[in-house]
């Protein structure tokens, strides 16, 4: 069991308190973690779970029911939640604002217990394979893709914000004869807003427990399909020992929750996982309130991608093929950081297209995740299906585009899309330049003399700047072309895919439209939601107004 060690020295607390990664479980056949998720995943299958409104520990319902389906069998009804009404998530705001100075009060580190507690509870098996199982069947993920997911990376966020937070706590200003200084960390005056993705357990459950382990309240708006999952995190954090009403669990429309919290004078921050058009609308609605705010609201976002691979004549060609399948394809390509444009030279063309379609065509299955073998699944909701076969067919009657492999689409059951390889003889094709969110990713072949011009292209064609790969084993243009695309991604790879980050190990994050780039993982990111409190303490009294050089 992980706990936090704290020492009293004088008047202050200091924290220590190391952590590491959590392993991840291989559900090898037969092993302890594959039995318990069959089993669990039976018990989710076999029932439709109910899920209410939940402010201040109590429930709450209204007649908006809405059905959260399983995306590889949309026929099927994992769970029924209710949206909250503007009423709801305005009594959701009062409360967390009532709460936050008494949760504010209570002191660190038994704030961080109650969340090294929790990464305790999630490690369980009892817990883990509920995370998992949830995350399977209401957002599709395979059984790796699930536990890297919301049992490995939940965890490593509880656990690595308490190690950041004690590190930071180490710092405390100069003393002097005259006075004693001190240095805290407050929460932010109001609440937190918290608006979560589908496509990442983890991050729905840090973006509501990282404000909250600072001292703030938050009301957050789970992802519809990942109302289960997520609600099972509240579940987890409420064993754990978090007081009710430090976070308040309200899935609404996103317009309704938007312009509600936006709209509040107490609104202290926004911490935001989506599109970067939903992003700049909420953006805009908190300028057109900024008269109206008693403080102003940070805004902390992660928004989409065009993420690259871009390859050097020199690269390992098996890396290249490797990395770009799991990179664009894991996950049906719904990672923020999913590969979705690759720069090939000519010269390994032909290899590069014959290995790719020898995997594609014959090892990649495209099933159900309930089965171990499922190497991706399907998409997440007809929207986002509809969207994907749009660019799909947009390639299909694109003259300077072609279908190398894959493009077929089937929604009779589930939101099915097959992995599909493009290539584009326009760089700036709609294709190379605008996000998909699918298991699509576009591939424009280069001279290889032209390299160097490639650089520049890979830089200015996207507005995104979140992930991005450069294959080479020429350590100097290595070096060199790092050093120039510098500016072209937050999280860039070398000779590895564009996808995977880890907690502590690549803090994730990026610029330009891709969000704040305030690198969740990292050791930064959780004072984003502290208000710093700096104490002179002056021990000598003051006893003439007079400066030395008046006299």
């Amino acid at each position: 069991m992980y706990r936090l060690c704290v020492h009293r020295c004088a008047s202050t607390f200091s924290l220590r308190y190391t952590t590491k990664n959590e392993p991840i479980l291989e559900y090898r056949r037969n092993s302890n973690e594959i039995q318990q998720i069959q089993k669990i995943l039976e018990e989710y299958k076999l029932k439709v779970t109910r899920i209410p409104c939940i402010i201040d520990g109590k429930e709450f319902w209204t007649n908006d029911i809405q059905k959260q389906v399983l995306p590889f069998d949309h026929h099927h009804v994992l769970a029924e939640y209710c949206y909250a009404n503007k009423e709801i998530i305005q009594k959701a705001i009062d409360r967390a604002v009532k709460n936050q100075s008494t949760w504010d009060a209570v002191p660190i580190e038994q704030r961080a217990n109650i969340f090294l507690k929790a990464a305790d509870l999630a490690a369980d098996l009892k817990w883990r394979s509920r995370l998992v199982a949830s995350t399977m069947l209401g957002q599709g993920k395979t059984v790796f893709q699930a536990e890297i997911d919301a049992a490995c990376e939940l965890i490593d966020f509880w656990r690595f914000n308490v190690q950041h937070m004690a590190s930071a706590m180490a710092y405390q200003p100069t003393s002097t004869q005259d006075s004693d200084n001190s240095y805290g960390y407050r929460g932010l005056e109001g609440f937190v807003a918290a608006i979560s993705p589908f496509n990442f357990t983890a991050i729905g459950g840090h973006l509501a427990s990282a404000p909250a382990f600072m001292g703030n309240t938050v009301v957050w708006k789970p992802a519809d399909a990942a109302v289960l999952s997520n609600y099972i995190i509240y579940k987890i954090l409420e064993e754990a020992g978090l007081p009710p009403g430090i976070i308040q669990f309200v899935p609404s429309k996103g317009e309704d929750f938007g312009r509600t919290i936006t709209q509040s004078h107490d609104l202290a921050a926004i911490t935001f996982t989506g599109s970067t058009k939903t992003f700049k609308t909420l953006w805009k609605w908190v300028a057109e309130n900024i008269d109206h705010y008693r403080t102003f609201p940070r805004l902390v976002g992660e928004c989409g991608g065009k993420n690259f691979h871009l390859i050097h004549p020199s690269a390992d060609i098996t890396t290249i093929v490797n990395g770009t399948i799991r990179s664009a394809f894991e996950y049906s390509g719904q990672k923020c950081s999913a590969c979705s444009r690759v720069y090939l030279p000519r010269s390994l063309s032909n290899e590069f297209y014959s290995q790719m379609k020898t995997i594609m065509e014959s090892q990649l299955r495209i099933d159900t995740p309930l089965k171990f073998d499922t190497f991706t699944s399907a998409v997440i909701d007809r929207n986002s299906f509809n969207r994907i076969k749009m660019y799909i067919d947009y390639a299909r009657k694109s003259s300077s585009a072609k279908i190398i492999f894959g493009g077929e689409c089937n929604d009779s059951v589930g939101f099915y899309i097959q992995p599909t390889l493009i290539e584009a003889t326009d760089p700036n094709h709609k294709l190379m330049q605008e996000e998909i969110f699918g298991p699509v990713v576009t591939v424009y072949v280069y001279d290889d003399k032209k390299y160097d011009k490639i650089v520049n292209l890979v830089n200015q064609t996207s507005n995104y700047a979140l992930t991005g790969s450069i294959f080479c084993q020429d350590k100097t243009i290595l070096e060199k072309t790092r050093d120039r695309l510098v500016n072209a991604a937050g999280n860039l790879y070398l000779n590895d895919k564009s996808t995977g980050s880890v907690v502590n190990q690549q803090p994730f994050g990026g610029a330009r439209l891709s969000g704040t780039n305030d690198k969740a993982g990292g050791p930064h990111y959780i004072f984003r939601f502290s208000s710093p409190l700096a104490i002179k303490n002056m021990k000598v009294p003051l006893t003439t107004f007079k400066h030395v050089s008046m006299e």
